[in-house]
């Protein structure tokens, strides 16, 4: 199975939408909160091309996007192939 990671914030409903996506695809991904900023956040800044929302969601280093991006990648039968690896 590919290595997911998602950068969160507390009491976003768009990272609980996108953790609820990956939980109902079998995956248990990294999870980084940023709630309270710090280097994390830096970091998905910059792995994210310059985005700053959250959720921020990476398959196997790849960045993915957002909540939406996420879920129109699965609309599109995109996502199960990257979560298989």
């Amino acid at each position: 199975m590919a290595k997911v990671e998602i950068y969160t914030k507390a009491f976003c409903p768009y990272c609980s939408r996108a953790m609820r996506l990956l939980a109902d695809k079998g995956v248990e991904p990294v999870e980084y909160d940023i709630t309270m900023g710090g280097p994390q956040r830096q970091e998905m800044i910059q792995r994210a091309n310059g985005r700053t929302t959250v959720p921020q969601v990476f398959i196997d280093g790849a960045h993915i996007g957002g909540s939406d991006d996420l879920a129109a990648l699965d609309a599109r039968g995109g996502l199960d192939p990257l979560l298989a690896g």
